[in-house]
């Protein structure tokens, strides 16, 4: 796979079906495979948060989720093809593994959301397998006992694919941090896909994510935690711009 190297991060230059067939042939191979998407909110975060820069280190692929990403791309490392935000990744993925028989388990978002969504995606692909959904308590990461029931219940359901909704850095920091005691073939952080999945939250309309336009539509819908995020922290994507001008593509 030919990597483009933009800004803090090394995105994978793929379509969506050849990043869908990239995650079949690491579910194959069963390395414990790790599935990142960065977006702009995430190179701001890369900067400074040095256990979200070790987990990207330790990604398997690495797939553009964001137009600014690919706009801004031909001018460092090289044109990326595609946005492949990991809200359109996620039911692609899930309609290879209906296809291919894979198991796959939610683990994160608010109580009742990750079933919901499980349900409404067994509705559009039949065959899928969702062999669980957990929503652990805040915090969990640091509580041995709920750590070592999120273990056990990936040891009993033995999941194929592993889709974690707890939001940038704690769902990428958790799975590089476990995803070779998990031996779990292929895990990727979903930030809040399974809330559009479920209905909980809608997404922005196509020609909105298509002119970059899907931040502002959340932050219209949750402008008390969104502003904080898109306006107060990610004005700093234009500082990184300039500091790495001189990236040779």
């Amino acid at each position: 796979m030919s990597k483009v190297r933009f800004l803090n991060v090394s995105v994978d230059n793929l379509t969506m079906s050849e990043a869908i067939s990239a995650a079949d042939d690491l579910i194959r191979q069963k390395k414990c495979a790790f599935v990142a998407t960065p977006n702009v909110d995430h190179l701001v975060l890369l900067e400074k948060d040095n256990g979200l820069r070790d987990a990207y280190e330790k990604a398997d692929l690495v797939l553009a989720d964001g137009m600014p990403i690919v706009w801004f791309s031909k001018f460092f490392g090289g044109k990326i093809k595609e946005k492949i935000s990991g809200s359109d990744f996620l039911p692609e993925l899930c309609g290879m593994a209906a296809k291919k028989g894979y198991r796959i388990f939610f683990l994160g978002a608010n109580e009742g959301i990750a079933r919901k969504a499980a349900r409404n995606l067994e509705k559009k692909y039949p065959k899928l397998r969702v062999v669980g959904c957990f929503s652990p308590a805040k915090g969990f990461e640091n509580d041995p006992a709920q750590m070592a029931e999120v273990d056990r219940r990936l040891a009993l359901t033995e999941p194929d694919i592993l889709a974690v909704a707890l939001g940038c850095p704690k769902q990428e920091i958790l799975i590089s941090q476990n995803k070779d005691r998990w031996h779990i073939p292929l895990s990727l952080g979903i930030g809040a896909s399974l809330d559009f999945v479920a209905g909980r939250k809608k997404r922005a309309p196509r020609w909105m994510s298509n002119c970059g336009l899907e931040w502002f539509y959340r932050m219209w819908q949750e402008p008390g935690r969104m502003f904080k995020r898109y306006i107060l922290r990610d004005w700093r994507f234009l500082m990184l711009l300039w500091k790495y001008r001189k990236q040779k593509k």
